[in-house]
């Protein structure tokens, strides 16, 4: 049964922080005054930079550590589980650390959640995907729809989601999961489609689309989910789900014709198609009514954002 409970925000862990996601969370808490925790392995995509920021400010640690290895959290109001490996490519042709991760990870931090002492657990909120449910011709998934991932990592993640549900059921912890659209925002690590079409393009080369850039997704600005995940902490049901959808839908050859456009780039000098991924979703959207209830919606354009980022794109932060 889902209940109203309330989480302070004064003390906060954080899995992943130097991720995409995860570093826009750590800067809006610590822009509100909270202590924050961070939980990262520090991989291949942690913005290093965002690290030295980070590490800069007197409320924050970085505990540098596999979430499938730890044996302790510290104590926190709310733990925010952003740890994961997200690229369906690499899922695809490796897809074994994704269960490490996405599967494993969660079910040990659910594991050091479980052990504490009931009146000392944190809220668990699990940031999930649009992707467990799989694609969806026409219409909107909403959040009682059963889950169909495509491919080895919305697999892992929706498995995630059924950890945390029974987790809540058999152990009576406190949990709330978010599935949001595809994000977008500033400092994204160049293997998503638009910072690595923009690496390619600034470089002079082309990007490369699949099949023939028809698959349509639903785009949210990552500061758009750090104000979903703070609604639902401060405002939402406990035990529940919720979608966060984005404003904008646009087929992939869309996307890549609004950064040609803006770069000045012809279209046959854009971009060039490969092979469909393994698996690969037509389309994704998602119906997100609970959310919006909660007084929450996209604040941020698509048309408006996809400009700065472009003019912002540096290649020394991932070098």
């Amino acid at each position: 049964m889902s209940v109203k409970s309330t989480h302070s925000l004064d003390n906060v862990i954080v899995t992943g922080g130097l991720g995409f996601i995860g570093k826009h969370f750590v800067r809006r808490c610590l822009g509100l005054g909270c202590v924050v925790r961070n939980i990262d392995k520090v991989s291949y995509a942690a913005d290093l930079m965002t690290k030295a920021e980070f590490e800069n400010h007197p409320n924050y640690r970085l505990m540098q550590a596999d979430i499938a290895d730890i044996d302790y959290l510290p104590e926190s109001d709310v733990i925010v589980n952003f740890a994961a490996e997200s690229h369906v490519d690499n899922a695809i042709t490796s897809n074994r650390k994704f269960c490490e991760t996405n599967f494993l990870g969660v079910q040990n931090l659910l594991e050091l959640v479980r052990c504490k002492q009931q009146l000392e657990r944190p809220l668990f909120v699990q940031i999930s995907t649009d992707e467990v449910y799989g694609d969806i011709y026409v219409g909107q998934h909403s959040e009682s729809d059963i889950l169909v991932p495509s491919n080895p990592y919305s697999a892992t993640k929706a498995a995630a989601d059924m950890l945390v549900k029974s987790w809540g059921r058999t152990y009576g912890i406190e949990w709330n999961i978010l599935r949001p659209t595809n994000n977008y925002g500033e400092h994204q690590y160049p293997e998503k489609l638009i910072p690595k079409s923009l690496w390619r393009m600034k470089r002079g080369q082309l990007a490369l689309l699949h099949g023939d850039g028809s698959y349509v997704r639903s785009w949210l600005h990552a500061e758009d989910t750090v104000d979903a995940i703070l609604a639902v902490i401060e405002n939402g049901e406990r035990n529940s789900i919720y979608n966060a959808g984005g404003a904008t839908e646009l087929e992939n050859i869309e996307v890549l014709r609004a950064i040609a456009g803006h770069l000045g780039v012809p279209e046959n000098e854009a971009w060039q198609t490969t092979e469909d991924r393994l698996g690969q979703d037509v389309r994704y959207s998602l119906d997100d009514g609970r959310l919006q209830a909660l007084g929450w919606k996209p604040a941020r354009q698509f048309h408006d954002e996809l400009p700065v980022i472009i003019d912002s794109f540096d290649f020394k932060r991932f070098a």
